[in-house]
C-alpha cells in the first residue's frame, strides 16, 4: 500500500512539472477546473472550463484550443484568454487600445505566472506582455474550492512615451461549447426591481448593458444565470451563474460565433468611456465572480450565497440589527417629540433600532420635501432644536440604537452647497440643465468633492460616535453628462466617478470599519458586490406590496445571501394581513416602516411575537442554506426555505398568492434536511387566538419523509401565508 501510495505521489508531481513545462495554469474548485495553456506562440488560451477533472495527469492531454487554417496552416485564432483588438481574430475582443504611435492592434504573449493562498482559497496571477509595445496586462484569478466560486479580473499598464487609449477592458473572457445556451436576466426599473426572463442565444450578440452612471442597474441588474444544453431550471441541469463587482455602468456580451461556440464577456461599458492611460498607471476591472452547478440555480446560489459570507460583504460573519423606519409613516413631516415616540414604539416592537429617514437637514434652504437641501447636511433646527445628539439620547433612553439616512453623493440646486459650489455637480455648461427627481448628482471624480462627500458621514460620527447605522442613498442617474473638473477627459468621467465613490467608501470602512450601512438606490439600482464590501446590507425594492416583494426577493435570492436583502412591513397594499405582510418581509433581514397606531392590538401583539420568533430563529435564515422550493413565476404559491448548516433546525415558508378557485394543491417537499434525523414540525407567527390548521402542526417525521413525500402547506386563500419551524430531535 505504501508503494502504491509513493508511486501516486510520483505521478502526480510527474504531471505537475509536465505542466509547468508547458506552462498549463490549472484554476480549480473542488467542483470546477478552469485550465488555460500557452501555446507555441506564446499566447494563453483557454484550453477547459467545466466538472473538476479526477486525475490530475489528465491536464496534459489538452490541445492548445488553437484552430487550423483551411490550407493546412496553423493559426492563431482560438480561445485566447485575453485577446486584443486589430490583429486576427473575427469576433469581440477583451481589451482594445490605441497605443501612442496610432497602432490599434494589441496581442499579448506569456511572460510568468505565480500561485499563492488567500483567504479562503489560491489566486493564480499571469503576467502577459505585447511583444512590439510595452503593454502588460495581468489576470488574477482566485478560486474558493469549498464555495465552488472563481473571481477573476485584470490590470492593464504600460510604459509608452505618451499615454495610450483604452476603449476596451474585460474583466475576462470565458468560452462554452454547447449544443445550446440559455439566458435568464433580471430586468429593472424603479418598484420593478430583479424581474426574470429567458431567452435562447442564437448567432450573434446580445448585450445586457446600462448607461446610467451612477444609478446604474435602474433598468438592468449586473448579474445573470446561463442555462447550458437546456433552460436553467432550479434543481436540475448545468448552469453557471455570473455576477460583476461594478457600481457603474456595466456590460455583458454574449457572443455565438459561426460554429455555435459561445463568449461570456463581462465588463464596465466602454459607451462614451475612451479611457486616457497614462504611463506606469494601472486600470483594474472590475472583478466577475461565476460560480457553476450540476444541479440547478439553487446549488449555485447557496455557493454565492455561502462565499459571500464568508469573503466579501461587509460583516458577512455578524450580526444585522431589526429597525423601525419612520419614512412610510411621517414622510418629511415630524419634530424631535414625534420621533422620541416612535423610538419607544420601536422598543414596544422589540426592534433594536430606530431609524431615521430623509427631511432632517437644511437651514436656509429646509428639506421638508424633494426640492431643495441636499446638500446641506446640517440639523433642521425649527425641527430638531437638540440636533442628532439629542435624538441618539432618545433613543438610548427609549433603549434602542439609532441610526441615519443620508444621501452624501447628491445636490440640489436649492442648496447652500451648490450656491457656493457650482463646479462640484455634474452639470452641462452650454444646455438647459435637465434634473432628475429635482437634484444632480456631484461629481466624485473631483478630490474636494470626495473629501466633502466622505465628510459628511466623518462629521456626523465624530459629533456622535454612538450612531449606529446609516442608510445610504442615491436618487438619481447620471444626467448632463459633463464634468466641470474633468474638462478635456470627458472620456473618464462614468470610471472615474466610480472610482471616487469608492475611495470615499475605503476611507469610511477604514475609520469606521464597525458602522453598518445599508446600500440604497431609489429602491434596488445598487446591487453588485463591489458595493458590498462596504455595505452590511442592501434595500430591494421602494415597492413593498408584499405580493411584488415575493418576486423581487425570489429574483434577488438568485444573486445574494437573506443576510444581504432589506425587507420591511408597510402599508403598501393594505388588502393583504399584516400576518401576510410581515410573514414576506421575514424571509429576508426584516424591519419594520410604518406606525404601531395603525396597528390594532391583535395586529401589534402579532407582530411582536414575530420579531421574537425571527430573532430567535436568525442565524437559520440569515445564515442557512438557501433553499427555493416553489417558485411564484410557476403558478400560484410561493415557498422558500432555510436549513442550518448541521441540519438540525430549518425555518418554511409557503404563500398562496392568488390560487384558482379549486385549483389542486400539492405538498411541498423540502430540501437540505438529514434523511435520517426525526423532525418535529410546529407553525409558528400564528394570530393571536388563533390555533394552526396545518395537519401535520406539532407531529414528527423523518427529514426522508419530509423531502420525499413532503407537507401540505398550501391553502386556496388569497394572500396567505404560513411560517413553519423543524427542529431535530
Amino acid at each position: 500500500m505504501k508503494k502504491l501510495f509513493v508511486l501516486l505521489m510520483a505521478l502526480s508531481m510527474l504531471a505537475q512539472i509536465n505542466a509547468q513545462e508547458k506552462k498549463i495554469f490549472r484554476i480549480s474548485t473542488d467542483n470546477t477546473d478552469l485550465i488555460l495553456q500557452v501555446a507555441p506562440n506564446g499566447r494563453l488560451y483557454q484550453s477547459y472550463l467545466g466538472d473538476k477533472l479526477l486525475n490530475e495527469q489528465d491536464i496534459n492531454n489538452f490541445s492548445y484550443a488553437v484552430k487550423g487554417g483551411s490550407d493546412g496552416s496553423v493559426s492563431t485564432r482560438g480561445w485566447e484568454v485575453y485577446p486584443g483588438s486589430g490583429a486576427e481574430d473575427y469576433f469581440e475582443p477583451a481589451v482594445a487600445i490605441t497605443h501612442y504611435d496610432g497602432n490599434p492592434s494589441t496581442i499579448f504573449r506569456y511572460v510568468s505566472a505565480e500561485q499563492k493562498e488567500v483567504k479562503g482559497g489560491t489566486e493564480t496571477v499571469i503576467n502577459l506582455k505585447d511583444d512590439q509595445y510595452p503593454v502588460e496586462v495581468i489576470l488574477h484569478y482566485i478560486a474558493y474550492p469549498k464555495e465552488n466560486v472563481i473571481k477573476t479580473w485584470s490590470e492593464i499598464k504600460h510604459s509608452e512615451k505618451k499615454p495610450i487609449n483604452l476603449w476596451r477592458y474585460a474583466s475576462t473572457m470565458l468560452y462554452f461549447s454547447n449544443t445550446n445556451y440559455y439566458l435568464t436576466e433580471f430586468s429593472s426599473d424603479w418598484a420593478k426591481e430583479a424581474r426574470m426572463s429567458t431567452q435562447p442565444l442564437m448567432f450573434g450578440k446580445k448585450v445586457i448593458d446600462t448607461k446610467l452612471g451612477s444609478r446604474a442597474a435602474m433598468h438592468a441588474h449586473p448579474f445573470f444565470e446561463l442555462g447550458l444544453d437546456q433552460p436553467v431550471q432550479e434543481q436540475q441541469g448545468r448552469v453557471m451563474l455570473g455576477t460583476l463587482g461594478w457600481t457603474g455602468n456595466f456590460q455583458f456580451t454574449f457572443e455565438v460565433d459561426n460554429v455555435g461556440n459561445l463568449r461570456v464577456i463581462p465588463a464596465i461599458n466602454p459607451y462614451a468611456s475612451y479611457y486616457e492611460l497614462k504611463a506606469n498607471e494601472i486600470f483594474s476591472t472590475p472583478e466577475f465572480i461565476f460560480t457553476f452547478s450540476n444541479n440547478g440555480t439553487g446549488e449555485a446560489s447557496r455557493n454565492l450565497h455561502a462565499w459571500a459570507r464568508n469573503y466579501q460583504l461587509k460583516d458577512g460573519q455578524g450580526d444585522r440589527l431589526t429597525l423601525l423606519n419612520n419614512w412610510e409613516n411621517t414622510y418629511f413631516n415630524f419634530n424631535e417629540e414625534l420621533l422620541g415616540e416612535l423610538m419607544k414604539e420601536a422598543k414596544h416592537l422589540g426592534v433594536d433600532m430606530f431609524l431615521l429617514d430623509d427631511g432632517w437637514f437644511g437651514n436656509k434652504h429646509p428639506r421638508n420635501d424633494d426640492h431643495a437641501g441636499l446638500g446641506d447636511w446640517e440639523v433642521m433646527k425649527s425641527k430638531l432644536p437638540g440636533g442628532i445628539p439629542a435624538l441618539v439620547k432618545s433613543a438610548k433612553e427609549a433603549g434602542v440604537r439609532f441610526g441615519i439616512w443620508i444621501e452624501p453623493e447628491m445636490v440640489n440646486p436649492r442648496s447652500d452647497l451648490f450656491e457656493k459650489h457650482p463646479d462640484w455637480a455634474i452639470h452641462l455648461p452650454n444646455r438647459e440643465t435637465y434634473y432628475y427627481r429635482n437634484q444632480l448628482v456631484l461629481d466624485l471624480s473631483n478630490p474636494k468633492v470626495q473629501d466633502f462627500v466622505f465628510g459628511v458621514v466623518d462629521n456626523i460620527l465624530t459629533e456622535n460616535p454612538e450612531v449606529a447605522f446609516f442608510k445610504w442613498d442615491c436618487n438619481s442617474p447620471i444626467t448632463n453628462v459633463y464634468s466641470p473638473y474633468l474638462k478635456d477627459k470627458q472620456g473618464q468621467l462614468y470610471i472615474n466617478h466610480v472610482r471616487g465613490i469608492y475611495n470615499v467608501l475605503n476611507r469610511i470602512k477604514d475609520k469606521y470599519p464597525n458602522v453598518p450601512m445599508m446600500l440604497c438606490s431609489g429602491g434596488g439600482a445598487r446591487c453588485d458586490y463591489e458595493a458590498l464590501k462596504y455595505f452590511t446590507e442592501f434595500w430591494c425594492s421602494d415597492n413593498t406590496d408584499p405580493v411584488e416583494r415575493i418576486f423581487i426577493q425570489w429574483g434577488f435570492s438568485q444573486i445574494f445571501p437573506s443576510k444581504a436583502m432589506c425587507a420591511h412591513v408597510t402599508s403598501w397594499n393594505k388588502n393583504t394581513s399584516v400576518k401576510f405582510r410581515t410573514d414576506v418581509a421575514s424571509m429576508c433581514k426584516l424591519g419594520f416602516d410604518l406606525g404601531l397606531k395603525e396597528l390594532n392590538a391583535d395586529e401589534l401583539a402579532y407582530c411582536q411575537n414575530a420579531v421574537a420568533n425571527w430573532k430567535r430563529l436568525k442565524s437559520v435564515i440569515l445564515d442557512g442554506d438557501q433553499y427555493r422550493l416553489v417558485s411564484p413565476y410557476d403558478g400560484n404559491h410561493m415557498a422558500i426555505m432555510y436549513t442550518a448548516p448541521d441540519a438540525s433546525k430549518a425555518v418554511l415558508y409557503t404563500y398562496d398568492i392568488h390560487p384558482r378557485f379549486g385549483e389542486k394543491l400539492f405538498p411541498v417537499r423540502l430540501q437540505g434536511l438529514d434523511a435520517k434525523k426525526m423532525y418535529k414540525v410546529k407553525e409558528i407567527n400564528l394570530m393571536p387566538n388563533k390555533n394552526s390548521n396545518l395537519a401535520v402542526n406539532e407531529k414528527t417525521y423523518s427529514g426522508d419523509y419530509l423531502m420525499k413525500v413532503g407537507i401540505n402547506a398550501f391553502t386556496t386563500n388569497q394572500t396567505h401565508s404560513r411560517v413553519i419551524e423543524l427542529t431535530a430531535e
